[in-house]
């Protein structure tokens, strides 16, 4: 299968080699284009007021990939390639593998995420991969998954405009007890700036959030687990997403108001 793989870590992040190394040595036709320094957290920021540039990179990746390293962000890195770098388009989008999970809302301002939507928005089936640590540095079991998981796709096609975000815990391999279909969960943080003085005198702040509460969604049946529960009793977690920020709840809420009040 021909693959595009992107990240938010960088081009030279652990995780991204692994993955496509894995996914070359199984056969696959791996192109990647990834940012050419970390830049995690970004969310679907694009790059509009300054050009964009992609650099050929040899002798970091298997040398059956092509890859290159880019100016942008995660998503100026699939739509670029998408657009000016590929001559056909992948038959799937992979984005990671990330260092440290995206679970909950996290998946708002993820960079991983967030590359991997940009190849939804234009139609082409896409898959979000991270591994539950920043300080883990065992990428393979993940990278395992990843492939094993695009055999399924061979057989079992992803639903149109939908991606998986998929979280694979930082334990032994022997140690995880199987991947589940989980929704996403609801992560609340208290976010707190921590002032700090420059040696020139001048203030500056440093964000630090503390996570606060894992709720519940009302429009999501609850008999199917969160992400950041089964992540807890080491699953792997699958969890469909989609672009579509249309909330249920509130669209019954306000047809109803606008019918009451004549509007």
């Amino acid at each position: 299968m021909k693959l595009l793989i992107s990240n938010d870590d960088g081009v030279y992040a652990l995780g991204v080699r692994t993955l496509a190394n894995t996914l070359a040595e199984a056969g696959h036709q791996v192109t990647v284009v990834c940012p050419d320094r970390e830049r995690s957290a970004t969310g679907h920021g694009l790059t509009l007021h300054d050009p964009i540039r992609a650099e050929v990179m040899t002798e970091i990746f298997h040398p059956a990939i092509k890859a290159w390293a880019c100016s942008g962000t995660p998503s100026d890195c699939v739509k670029l390639a998408l657009w000016a770098l590929l001559e056909s388009p992948p038959d799937f989008v992979l984005s990671g593998i990330n260092h440290g999970s995206n679970l909950g809302t996290d998946v708002l301002y993820s960079g991983t995420v967030s590359a991997a939507m940009e190849g939804v928005i234009e139609g082409i089936p896409s898959v979000a991969f991270s591994l539950t640590s920043f300080a883990a540095q065992n990428f393979q079991p993940a990278a395992d998954f990843a492939c094993s998981l695009v055999r399924q796709f061979e057989k079992n096609p992803l639903p149109e405009l939908t991606l998986l975000n998929v979280n694979v815990p930082a334990i032994e391999q022997d140690e995880i007890r199987g991947a589940i279909v989980t929704r996403q969960g609801v992560r609340r943080y208290i976010d707190v700036f921590d002032k700090r003085t420059d040696p020139r005198g001048k203030n500056y702040y440093w964000l630090a959030g503390e996570l606060l509460e894992d709720v519940d969604d009302p429009d999501v049946p609850t008999d199917v687990p969160t992400d950041v529960q089964a992540i807890r009793n080491n699953y792997i977690t699958i969890t469909p997403l989609h672009y579509n920020l249309t909330s249920p709840s509130g669209l019954r809420t306000m047809q109803k108001w606008t019918q009451d009040s004549g509007i």
